[in-house]
């Protein structure tokens, strides 16, 4: 998140981050531990920016918490509607243990559904590099990790892809640049 967090500050926004434990603590948990970190923000408007889990980890606190001050949300390559890689490695013990707590409470689709009006940015990667192209079964066009498809859901409020993995979403310009204008505007620049 050092080089995203750098860009959203050369585009204008004063940029912190939040570092959760994914594999120690649930995403309620990590809701919980946002919430905390959110109160000690002096700002009128706050952002959302996240990656991966990390969506889904501001989407709970959106559930848990509905009274949030002013702001957009951009997640980058989150499976909102579950994760057929997760369903994997939740297959096997070491897959378990490899995600840990992460699993419960949004990995395997049962994230809360969105009931806020807040705009919701979606930015999806389609280079299929990664642990999906050894895992039989993920959806086309994907990022390696997270199939296209699986980032949709209802309440979103725009949607772009970017060509490149998982990972690479934090290192994209594009991603970046469509990060600051959908937190300026409320839409991606397509």
């Amino acid at each position: 998140m050092v080089l995203l967090r750098f860009r959203l500050r050369h585009c204008g926004f004063r940029a912190t981050q939040f570092s959760y434990p994914t594999v120690r603590c649930n995403i309620t948990q990590n809701a919980q531990r946002l919430q905390r970190f959110v109160n000690k923000i002096d700002a009128d408007i706050i952002h959302f920016v996240g990656h991966s889990l990390g969506g889904l980890v501001i989407r709970q606190l959106f559930h848990d918490f509905p009274t949030q001050r002013p702001g957009r949300i951009v997640t980058l390559g989150t499976p909102h509607s579950g994760s057929l890689v997760a369903q994997q490695f939740n297959r096997s013990s070491v897959g378990r243990m490899i995600l840990g707590h992460s699993l419960e409470h949004g990995l395997l689709g049962d994230i809360p559904p969105w009931h806020d009006d807040r705009e919701i940015g979606v930015i999806a990667g389609n280079l299929s590099i990664g642990v999906g192209r050894v895992l039989p079964g993920l959806p086309k066009p994907n990022d390696g990790t997270v199939a296209v498809a699986e980032t949709f859901f209802n309440g979103m409020t725009d949607h772009a892809e970017v060509h490149v993995s998982h990972t690479a979403l934090l290192f994209s310009s594009e991603a970046a640049n469509h990060t600051c204008v959908f937190l300026k505007t409320g839409y991606f620049n397509h």
